[in-house]
C-alpha cells in the first residue's frame, strides 16, 4: 500500500502560518513525523496560504528536501506550480492531479512524461463527478488511453474514483467500490488506484471510524494507495491489518510493530 501523508497542505492552519512566516521547522517536523508514522510519500500543497503559489511551492519542497529524500506528490491544479515543485522534488515524484477533462490532460500528461513523474487521474470530466460506476469507469478509460498516447505506462498512473462525503452522498461509496474492482480490468498491468480518504468522512461526527472502515473496504476492492492522515494510529493499524488479511504481509504476533519498523525512514 502506498501511503501518502496529507498534512503538508496550506489548508491546515499550522502549515498556512508556517508558509506566511517562512518557518521551515514546522514543515520539516511534519515531514519527519509523517514518515515515522508510516507515510511512504508526502503530499505537498500550498493551498490557500498565499497567492504566490509557485514561490511557496518551491519553498515547501526546499524545506522538505533539507530533511528527507522521500518521494513527493506535488499537489496543485496549476501546471506552473507543479512544474516548479517537480524540478526540486526529483525522481519518484507524483503529480496530484489531473482530471479527465481534455484541457487538464493536455496540461499534465506532457508534464508527467517530461519529468518522468507518476500522475493521479481523477474521474471527473466536464460534467463533474459521475454518480454511477459506469461513468467513473468511462472516464478512467479515457485517462488511461490518453496516458498511453503520451508513453506513460499504467504503473505510473493512479486512478481516483472520487470519494464523496457520506453525509451528503450515502449512495456513492458502493459506486466507488464497484469502480475500483472494474479499474483492475482496464489494462494488463492495471493502473494503480488512489483515494483522498479524508473526503469520505468530511463533516461527519464519527469521522475517524468512517475513514477506517472506508479504507479497509476500498482495499478489499483493489485500492493500493491513499492520501490519508498517518497520525491516526487506529487508521494505520486498520490498513496494516487489512494488508495482513489480504495475504500481503506475513503474520507474526507483533505484526504492527514489524510493519512500522520495516517502513521506518533511514
Amino acid at each position: 500500500m502506498l501511503v501518502i501523508g496529507e498534512r503538508i497542505n496550506g489548508m491546515f492552519k499550522n502549515v498556512r502560518e508556517a508558509i506566511v512566516a517562512g518557518d521551515r521547522s514546522v514543515i520539516q517536523d511534519l515531514a519527519k513525523r509523517q514518515l515515522a508514522s508510516g507515510a511512504t510519500m508526502l503530499d505537498v500543497n500550498v493551498g490557500p496560504a498565499t497567492d504566490e503559489k509557485e514561490k511557496a511551492m518551491v519553498w515547501l519542497v526546499e524545506s522538505i528536501r533539507e530533511v528527507t529524500k522521500a518521494p513527493l506528490s506535488i499537489d496543485s491544479p496549476n501546471a506552473a506550480v507543479v512544474r516548479a515543485g517537480l524540478k526540486l522534488a526529483g525522481p519518484g515524484s507524483m503529480i496530484n492531479s489531473s482530471t479527465g477533462k481534455a484541457d487538464d490532460l493536455a496540461k499534465f500528461l506532457p508534464l508527467a512524461q517530461e519529468m518522468d513523474a507518476s500522475l493521479i487521474g481523477l474521474t471527473i470530466d466536464e460534467s463533474g463527478v459521475p454518480s454511477t460506476t459506469d461513468g467513473r469507469v468511462e472516464i478512467a478509460m479515457r485517462i488511461l488511453a490518453a496516458a498511453m498516447e503520451h508513453d506513460i505506462p499504467p504503473d505510473r498512473l493512479y486512478i481516483d474514483p472520487i470519494a464523496l462525503p457520506v453525509n451528503v452522498a450515502q449512495d456513492q461509496p458502493v459506486r466507488v467500490f464497484e469502480a475500483l474492482s472494474q479499474f483492475a480490468m482496464l489494462s494488463d498491468p492495471a493502473p494503480h488506484t488512489v483515494v483522498g480518504l479524508s473526503n469520505a468522512s468530511q463533516r461527519c461526527q464519527e469521522r475517524e471510524l468512517i475513514s477506517r472502515t472506508y479504507l479497509v473496504m476500498t482495499m478489499a476492492h483493489g485500492l493500493d494507495s491513499a492520501i490519508m492522515d498517518v497520525f491516526d494510529t487506529e487508521l494505520m493499524n486498520a490498513m496494516i491489518t487489512a494488508e495482513l488479511l489480504m495475504n500481503k504481509a506475513i503474520y507474526c504476533d507483533a505484526y504492527l510493530d514489524a510493519y512500522r519498523k520495516s517502513q521506518r525512514p533511514a
